[in-house]
């Protein structure tokens, strides 16, 4: 069975982004899917706050996963580290479809901490922001409506010319549009983990070991 994830989080991709991309993905790998859980309750709520969640990962077992991102399924490490656990402990296999790799219970060490790693970053980054929108955010845009028809169209191929033209729009606006949501690579770029090797180097690439905290000369 093939189950997609999808959450909702004012600071990502909207539900209407994640559900397009998710369904876009599973046609091009050809994994249909049989059930579609969208999650509406607060993306601040730990695990254990989130029934429903809980009930379905539990009840899935040597089934196939797929969610957009991995702070779909949560932005507190501690629990992502539980739910992978979890998950791979049934045999489940989950495809993160914006990082192109999945992962099962053979898969490297590295790539599932590469992933783990990665949330970690992102959290610490916001932490360290602390106002304004977070980095990932998608703000509204007038693309939005024509999401669905400039997925179908990428994914025949079609160029960011060609669609503007068809769309009747600017073609650096199409552009910066397909860019920022990241479009072309998650719909024609190749699923990583084809190669547990290249899914492995992907990841080494991305995790950060800890550094010692430099201390401004004027605090001293």
């Amino acid at each position: 069975m093939t189950v997609s994830y999808i959450r909702a989080d004012k600071d990502f991709d909207n539900i209407y982004e994640q559900l397009k991309l998710v369904n876009a993905y599973s046609e091009q790998m050809n994994l249909p899917i049989d059930t579609e859980m969208i999650d509406h309750l607060s993306q601040s709520k730990r695990i254990s706050d989130r029934p429903n969640v809980v009930e379905l990962f539990r009840s899935l077992n040597n089934d196939t996963l797929l969610m957009y991102d991995v702070w779909v399924m949560s932005t507190n490490v501690e629990d992502l580290v539980q739910m992978f656990s979890c998950l791979l402990k049934n045999n489940i296999e989950i495809h993160f479809i914006k990082q192109g790799i999945k992962i099962n219970i053979q898969s490297d060490i590295m790539v599932v901490l590469g992933l783990i790693d990665q949330l970690r970053q992102l959290v610490q980054n916001e932490d360290k922001k602390g106002i304004g929108r977070p980095r990932g955010s998608k703000s509204v845009s007038k693309f939005d409506a024509h999401l669905e028809e400039i997925v179908a169209l990428l994914k025949k191929g079609q160029s960011v010319s060609e669609i503007a033209r068809h769309l009747g729009v600017s073609r650096s606006s199409l552009k910066d549009y397909v860019e920022s949501r990241e479009l072309k690579a998650l719909l024609l770029s190749p699923i990583h983990s084809s190669s547990n090797t290249d899914a492995r180097a992907l990841m080494m690439e991305t995790i950060q070991c800890p550094a010692l905290n430099t201390i401004k000369e004027n605090q001293l």
